[in-house]
């Protein structure tokens, strides 16, 4: 499907064409990735400068390129003096475009989840484009706009921020029709400077939705009444735990057994009530999944189709899968990300498993002058919790390996923790591993997975 010409480009990004006008089949930043008859987008950051490869994607056939300084290489390209937002811009032109039911989620923990279960949802009742992956930022949601066809009913896109304004601008550029904070909590500290300015920055969604949008709010969330004042929507739904939610999580099992790991779920909803049996282990994801009933009902969804396709979610990789050693343990791997109240909640599920429970953490990043202190606090939080042993990976968490006192272990590097997990790993012991993504955990998974289990 052409995704327009470069003359249709330089009009709506008030650029310059330099070279003969080109239709273009799609969009691509990576001269790497790229596929004959595409843009190249030229990107700049602080250790890399796209314009550098124009002659590069020529070269692999590129239609044309979006650049901020013009290469003689004899290509077409449409000269701006920001790619980035231009980018933006176009993505935003075709997003207009088209009439799905689009909705925007952003939120500190779980926004991925919910992500998931609200695209199952909707994928139930019609043709739904979603984002992929870890494509949530400013390159990436642009990107994901401009997937977009005239055949999709609903779309999910996800926005990530570390900064404020990112997800003003993410918001002006998805112009969702629905909107969901899933909450706020301490991460990015070190670009938003303290949980005020998290709860803040997440709001940006709320600021930016039209009149004729939905907003859904956490009514469990502290920051619950800062976010309804700066609601523009003229309607609102909550979900949580809360009395007062519109879709409140009425009952919630955790099933362990030889049916599978799961959750058993009761909602209450404008509709009635909603009973299902979720495969997610975790007993915060019976608000996630609140979220997304919501999400999923203020899209037009009916309650069957909700139920069906918040069963039909499946764990992901890295955030709360679950698998079995040889030696019969059980492995929670949640290595994807973390953050203080996304370990909380994990240390919380380990809790609930029976027979020992090890605890596995990795550094937690982005957490600024506060590092020591909120590392030191899960260490605390899980000896609170009766978790039975702690592993620590890495100079941050060892604050929290000495917090935890007896039962605590600091290692320098993963290879280290992998021996000492080997060495003591026997049946009956649940161990969760978490961690920022930067610390790569996975690779611990993987080695006592290896091992001969499923």
């Amino acid at each position: 499907m052409s995704k327009g010409t470069l003359a249709e480009l330089a009009l709506i990004v008030e650029g310059e064409l330099h070279g003969e006008d080109r239709s273009f089949a799609g969009v691509s930043t990576d001269t790497r990735e790229i596929s004959a008859n595409q843009l190249f987008v030229a990107l700049r950051g602080p250790n890399f400068d796209g314009n550098a490869f124009v002659a590069q994607a020529m070269q692999q056939g590129a239609a044309g390129a979006l650049v901020e300084h013009h290469d003689r290489c004899g290509l077409p390209q449409v000269k701006v003096d920001n790619s980035l937002v231009a980018l933006g811009r176009y993505a935003n032109h075709w997003r207009r475009r088209f009439a799905p039911v689009v909705v925007g989620i952003t939120g500190s923990n779980g926004k991925t989840t919910v992500k998931e279960m609200i695209t199952s949802i909707l994928r139930v009742a019609g043709r739904t484009h979603a984002t992929q992956g870890n494509l949530n930022n400013e390159i990436g949601v642009p990107l994901t706009l401009l997937q977009l066809s005239s055949r999709h009913d609903f779309a999910v896109i996800e926005m990530g921020a570390n900064h404020a304004g990112e997800i003003a601008r993410l918001t002006a550029m998805v112009a969702p029709s629905v909107g969901v904070v899933t909450n706020a909590a301490p991460a990015h500290l070190e670009g938003f400077g303290s949980l005020d300015g998290v709860a803040h920055a997440k709001g940006e969604l709320f600021e930016g939705l039209r009149r004729d949008a939905i907003a859904i709010i956490n009514r469990d969330d502290h920051y619950y009444p800062l976010w309804r004042t700066r609601v523009r929507a003229r309607e609102v739904l909550t979900f949580g735990r809360a009395a007062t939610a519109d879709f409140r999580v009425a009952e919630v099992q955790q099933r362990t057994n030889g049916h599978g790991d799961g959750l058993n779920l009761a909602l209450e909803t404008p509709d009635g009530r909603l009973e299902l049996k979720l495969a997610l282990s975790g007993t915060h994801n019976a608000v996630n999944a609140a979220a997304a009933a919501a999400a999923g009902w203020a899209a037009g969804v009916g309650l069957p189709e909700i139920r069906a396709g918040l069963e039909r979610v499946a764990p992901v990789p890295g955030r709360l899968a679950i698998r079995r050693t040889a030696h019969g343990a059980r492995i929670i791997d949640d290595s994807y990300n973390a953050n203080p109240a996304s370990v909380q909640a994990a240390i919380a599920l380990l809790a609930e498993q029976p027979g020992q429970t090890w605890l596995v953490l990795g550094d937690m990043g982005e957490l600024g002058d506060d590092a020591d202190t909120l590392h030191a606090a899960i260490g605390q939080r899980a000896r609170d919790a009766g978790i039975d042993r702690l592993f620590t990976v890495g100079p941050l968490s060892a604050a929290a390996a000495s917090s935890f006192g007896s039962g605590g272990q600091s290692y320098d590097d993963t290879s280290e923790l992998i021996a000492a997990l080997r060495a003591d790993l026997h049946d009956g012991v649940t161990v969760l591993i978490k961690a920022s993504r930067a610390m790569r955990l996975e690779r611990v998974s993987h080695a006592l997975i290896s091992e001969g289990g499923f």
